[in-house]
């Protein structure tokens, strides 16, 4: 059984944290500090085919959920709160469904409880036409992805993942050629029978569309106790947008 790998901060009731889709754990790390500080022992979680966990060709939101079973049964982790952001909160929707006594509060972050259509091709499409074999730094690989993504943040957050396989070798810690064959699994939704009757809070970007208010009906069908708050101003990455109003929002339904 292959344990995923993982940051822990803190000490006090478990927090586990579940990036998105091309993300990593570093990617909360200023958060997951945070929410340390406040009395929570912070699990930041690198899922599956990505940041420095193990690859497998094998990926859908089953998998995922009892990824993170393992890890807490590996840890020895009584009771505790789950946060998720896009991808990561379907794992984390997933997750609480097939487990819930373990579930205190759950926190789902730009993300509803439906199958989202591939939406990330051009992203997946520029980082496939990269060769990392005659592109020998950050720099360069920056310079080449801009062709395509002109988003300099975008380009920041995929930099994230480049790292020295070796000594003039760059590679990419998510695993590339498996994600990008798994596109319909990113955009699947949890089982349409599935529910969690816990406390569940669902946070969305103001100008985001991953959250419509026609999603509220299908939102309270598999979470019937779901609130939903909207951070203003924000995208679909509202956690690094506004970390501040998402940590103080986020900090007081996990302490209600």
């Amino acid at each position: 059984m292959q344990e995923l790998h993982s940051k822990i901060l803190g000490n006090g009731k478990p927090l586990i944290i579940l990036h998105g889709f091309l993300g990593m754990s570093d990617n909360w790390k200023t958060l997951g500090s945070q929410f340390a500080e406040k009395g929570f022992e912070v699990h930041l979680i690198d899922q599956r085919n990505h940041g420095k966990s193990f690859w497998s060709g094998d990926f859908n939101y089953d998998l995922m959920a009892h990824d993170v079973h393992n890890y807490i049964l590996g840890h020895g982790l009584e009771k505790g709160y789950l946060l998720g952001h896009s991808m990561g909160g379907k794992t984390a929707m997933q997750f609480a469904c097939t487990y819930p006594d373990w579930v205190n509060n759950l926190i789902i972050a730009d993300i509803a409880p439906k199958y989202y259509p591939p939406h990330h091709q051009a992203i997946l499409d520029a980082l496939n036409r990269l060769n990392l074999d005659i592109l020998d730094s950050r720099g360069k690989v920056d310079q080449e992805l801009s062709k395509s993504i002109s988003d300099t943040g975008i380009r920041q957050f995929l930099l994230k993942n480049l790292y020295w396989k070796e000594k003039g070798s760059l590679g990419f810690r998510f695993n590339l050629k498996v994600l990008s064959g798994k596109m319909e699994e990113i955009g699947e939704n949890i089982g349409s029978s599935e529910k969690f009757e816990g406390a569940t809070l669902f946070l969305r970007g103001g100008r985001s569309e991953y959250i419509s208010p026609n999603d509220i009906l299908e939102i309270k069908r598999h979470f019937p106790l779901a609130e939903l708050d909207t951070i203003e101003n924000t995208g679909h990455w509202l956690h690094a947008e506004n970390p501040k109003e998402f940590f103080e929002k986020s900090l007081s339904f996990l302490n209600q």
